[in-house]
């Protein structure tokens, strides 16, 4: 039966494992090198410890090299493979196909996203060079993701939640042209969360000082059910450099949403194990730019965040009074108020996203830290839920795996063995030199409280039988000694079968066609490994990366869905009314960018 996977960040060892404690099938982590997100970097050996722990529970670890690399990178990131596949992962996420020319172990390779894995053509191509997996643009409708799939048999990866690159990701390369800071090369500096101005191509400004390329963040937790129908099976969330709150808040939410839909289709998950918690996950409390379904049913929202680049948080009431220390609000819901200690924000006179903290609640009436710029009329927002976050901080998460004992006489010995959820079994024994018990009702009791004993390990006791022909009294310390040994023979024993189970891979080289012959800077080919993969698959004419060229200056330095014409109701298409000419932006340092509009792709290019 096909699996089905969460796949939930991991900025480290320890928030790895707090995802995998809450739900997570697989996590994906940056190696110490080479990673998209340089921030993010961490060393093999602590990679090494997080596949031991995700094993435990058949959950899966993938390491992203996914940055482009030039000639003395390449052996240098092909050496680190070898030694993530020695360390156990289970694939590696890959932009750069120069690697694909070289010789690598038998790791599966998962197309990161960075690769522009936007149309049929491309995945797949990517299929037929040996890709196990592609991680598909964001900016696909599920009419997109299921022609893809009808067409091809390679597994599919969507992202469900998260921030929003405003490019196709892999063809951004504004960063990189204003400050040398490349994205695909895991350093880019994010100008697209900046402030900006639209201008007509006369100057006239027709929006001004707004975050004209920051988009609102993904959420498409409802879609979980039409995603797997289009064909896909791993469930992507954003968030490597998020906090750990987060990580609890948001991969729990999916596990719950996703867990629902798969028990009404009867599907599986691709891990072991229930997770345990003790608070209600809530996207609303979570860092976001306000929320967006992007492109999944085609354009029919508008995506931009263009007001604010940081959280605002949810909408609580209005405010209708403003006292010497304190205002007056009108609950939007009277189930859902603000209490000491939140964290509020507002929109000041100049659109200014401005924030304070509540020092006291008196029911509406309400006591900030600041009430400068609060003004009568005004929305407050939460974005910092006090209740809520305090006992997310404390919560208490496991993650444990059914097993059910079953304890019987053989051969002068007593037998305890386990069985697992997955099947995966286990038998100790002790010999059974134990005189008959005189309170045999007491003596089964301690059996069985013993037995139940599970405490602090990986597992949790479904069902336990106790078939013995006569109830001895045991001590405690053996029956202690007898559980604990069977548990510990039983995850060596799901090693071995994870171990055994796992997937392999060895990329054979081919000359599958590429789809087109001629391919510019675009293609990201930054070493002469990547110029022979493309040669060798057909394509006659390419360029370096822009990471090799002296100036970006009038070069297409980002490609996108997302349409300011379209934000702000200019969209010729929509009203001919409109103009049809490009626009310009400005940002705060004066310098300018040309927008073009591809209308019959539906896509906007801005120009350095």
């Amino acid at each position: 039966m096909k699996k089905y996977e969460l796949l939930a960040p991991a900025k480290n060892l320890e928030y790895g494992k707090l995802a995998i404690n809450c739900g997570a099938d697989a996590v994906y982590i940056g190696a110490n090198k080479f990673g998209a997100r340089s921030t993010a970097s961490n060393s093999p050996d602590e990679i090494k410890k997080l596949i031991d722990y995700a094993h435990k529970y058949f959950a899966k670890v993938y390491v992203t090299i996914n940055t482009i690399l030039n000639d003395k990178e390449i052996e240098e990131a092909r050496q680190l493979i070898y030694t993530l596949y020695e360390a156990g992962a289970d694939a590696i996420i890959i932009q750069d196909m120069g690697l694909l020319e070289m010789d690598l172990p038998p790791i599966q390779l998962f197309a990161s996203t960075q690769a522009h894995n936007n149309s049929v053509e491309k995945v797949k191509f990517l299929e037929k060079v040996g890709f196990k997996r592609v991680i598909l643009a964001r900016e696909l409708s599920l009419d997109e993701i299921t022609n893809i799939k009808q067409n091809t048999t390679v597994d599919l990866e969507a992202f469900v939640h998260g921030a929003l690159c405003v490019s196709y990701s892999g063809q951004c390369y504004l960063s990189y042209a204003i400050g040398g800071r490349s994205g695909n090369r895991g350093k880019c500096a994010q100008p697209c969360r900046k402030l900006y101005s639209l201008l007509d191509k006369k100057g006239n400004t027709l929006v001004k000082n707004k975050h004209l390329l920051s988009l609102k963040d993904l959420n498409l937790s409802d879609h979980l059910e039409s995603l797997i129908d289009a064909g896909i099976t791993s469930f992507k969330i954003e968030g490597r450099l998020k906090d750990e709150n987060y990580i609890k808040n948001i991969v729990s939410y999916y596990r719950q949403s996703l867990d629902k839909v798969l028990e009404s289709k009867n599907l599986k998950k691709s891990s072991s194990g229930q997770t345990i918690i003790n608070f209600s996950p809530n996207l609303q409390k979570a860092f976001n730019r306000g929320f967006t379904k992007y492109f999944i049913n085609g354009r029919q929202n508008k995506p931009g965040a263009v007001d604010r680049s940081g959280f605002v948080g949810e909408f609580i009431g209005t405010v209708l009074k403003i006292d010497k220390n304190s205002f007056v609000i009108k609950y939007k819901d009277k189930n859902n108020k603000l209490s000491t200690a939140d964290g509020i924000a507002f929109f000041d006179a100049n659109e200014s996203l401005i924030g304070s903290t509540i020092n006291r609640v008196e029911d509406n009436i309400i006591y900030p830290n600041s009430l400068k710029s609060i003004k009568k009329g005004m929305k407050i927002y939460r974005n910092h839920d006090h209740e809520f976050l305090k006992p997310l901080s404390k919560a208490n998460i496991e993650r444990k795996i059914g097993v059910s004992f079953k304890i019987r006489e053989k051969d002068n010995k007593l037998l305890l063995q386990a069985v697992d959820e997955d099947n995966i079994q286990a038998e100790e024994y002790i010999l059974n030199n134990y005189d008959t018990a005189k309170n045999q009702s007491l003596a089964l009791d301690n059996i069985s409280n013993q037995l139940k004993k599970l405490g602090n390990t990986e597992f949790i006791l479904n069902n336990l039988d106790i078939n013995l022909n006569k109830i001895c009294f045991i001590p405690k310390k053996d029956l202690n000694e007898l559980r604990n040994k069977v548990l510990e023979q039983l995850l060596i024993n799901r090693f071995h079968f994870i171990t055994n189970q796992k997937e392999t891979a060895k990329i054979k080289p081919s000359d599958y066609p590429y789809f087109i012959e001629e391919i510019g800077f675009e293609a990201n080919i930054y070493n002469s490994f990547a110029e022979k993969f493309y040669k060798r698959h057909g394509v006659k004419q390419l360029s370096p990366a822009a990471e090799s060229l002296d100036s970006m200056e009038n070069k297409r330095v980002m490609t996108t869905k997302y349409c300011l014409r379209h934000q702000f109701d200019l969209c010729p298409r929509l009203n001919s009314k409109n103009s049809n000419e490009d626009l310009i932006l400005l940002d705060e340092m004066n310098k300018k960018y040309t927008l073009k509009f591809d209308c019959s792709n539906c896509l906007m290019e801005v120009y350095f």
